[in-house]
């Protein structure tokens, strides 16, 4: 009997100390394993391109040198369209959630909700479904009332 393999996930974002402490988080879980970190859009792009593992989600953010998370978003789904995107965040100008999903995003996470919502986040996603930051949710049943 083999054992299942752990969800992949690589992980973008240009702030060193953030991804240590997403690592962390991580280390707990035995069924979702980090197997690449990189500093921006382009390092992602380049290790999609030469890896022969193709992570099963990408947890990207918006704000990168040289190449953006939602661009990166455009381009992973163009060339890895089974790979997720979970983009992790600070905005919360609900123009980045629009942009975000219209370049194929699969997730809107706050970096402030990251600690009760991340693993949660990546369970929605990996069911099929699409999750948004409870703040952007909360926001449009207020606007709806």
């Amino acid at each position: 009997m083999s054992a299942v393999q752990p969800y992949s996930i690589v992980l973008a974002d240009d702030h060193i100390p953030f991804r240590e402490g997403l690592r962390g988080m991580f280390s707990e879980k035995k069924d979702l394993k980090i197997v690449m970190e990189v500093a921006d859009g382009i390092e992602l792009l380049n290790f999609l391109q030469m890896s022969k593992l193709i992570p099963g989600m990408a947890i990207v953010d918006i704000t990168m040198r040289n190449l953006g998370g939602i661009e990166a978003t455009r381009w992973i789904k163009v060339t890895h369209p089974e790979v997720k995107v979970l983009i992790l965040t600070m905005h919360k100008a609900k123009g980045y959630v629009d942009q975000a999903f219209s370049a194929g995003a699969d997730g809107f996470l706050l970096k402030e909700d990251i600690g009760t919502d991340l693993f949660s986040a990546i369970e929605t996603i990996r069911q099929g479904r699409v999750y948004v930051s409870h703040f952007f949710s909360e926001n449009s049943t207020q606007e709806k009332k």
